[in-house]
């Protein structure tokens, strides 16, 4: 598959994102209150965080996907802002992986079928973009569930079919939001351990936003957002 991607430069990158005083509201609320943060490539960074702390708002805006109303959001530094709708869609296809708490399977695609599809949008022809990820099901140990649709599946083959999804096109950056919530705790450590694992075997940097201390460990690093503001930054490797 020919390489797409906007910005291709080798593994060490620096600050693959880079928010600067970013501010949001919805309506009289405010969720984001002038937060900056760095992300570095190839880190694993958790968002902890009250409910409505605006953990979920900043991760939106950091995969380009939420404008902020004041403020910069910069990937490999360039401002997204600078990018029309068109540019930011290819970004988001080519370059990022998303992972969400109830996974978000497309229901009349079975799993290889969800799992192939960034390679197919990417121009990877259907044989190939589904031998692909036939094989990543497998290194994910749901290959069982590969002609299955969702409604066919557990929860936690779901997730991890979500995650092969998020993973199959080594996207530079995966952004997850709760992608243990509805989950029992044993199969939330094995999608954490599977997504931590080959995101590292990738090189991929991961932002991750949970409540959970146990989920949050899997990071290198964990920021805390508290009434929009960044309260707390802490490393932990």
């Amino acid at each position: 598959m020919t390489d797409r991607r906007m910005y291709t430069s080798g593994p060490d990158i620096g600050q693959l994102l880079e928010v600067d005083h970013l501010h949001k509201r919805f309506g009289d609320t405010i969720a984001l209150d002038g937060l900056s943060v760095e992300i570095g490539g190839g880190e694993i960074v958790a968002v902890l965080g009250p409910s409505g702390s605006g953990k979920s708002t900043l991760l939106l805006c950091l995969a380009g996907i939420l404008p902020p109303d004041q403020g910069d959001v910069r990937y490999c530094g360039r401002s997204f802002s600078a990018l029309i709708d068109a540019t930011r869609t290819r970004l988001r296809r080519d370059e990022f992986g998303f992972v969400f708490q109830f996974g978000q399977l497309v229901p009349e695609l079975t799993a290889v079928d969800n799992v192939s599809l960034p390679l197919r949008l990417a121009g990877l022809r259907r044989r190939d973009a589904v031998t692909r990820a036939r094989a990543f099901l497998g290194s994910l140990g749901v290959e069982e569930v590969a002609d299955k649709r969702a409604g066919e599946m557990s929860g936690g083959q779901a997730q991890r079919v979500a995650v092969a999804r998020a993973l199959v096109a080594r996207p530079r950056a995966i952004f997850a939001d709760e992608p243990t919530g509805a989950l029992d705790s044993t199969n939330g450590e094995l999608v954490m351990e599977l997504l931590v694992s080959t995101a590292r075997q990738q090189g991929s940097t991961i932002v991750l936003v949970t409540h959970e201390p146990q989920v949050a460990a899997y990071a290198d690093r964990q920021i805390v957002v508290r009434d929009g503001k960044l309260a707390h930054d802490v490393a932990l490797v």
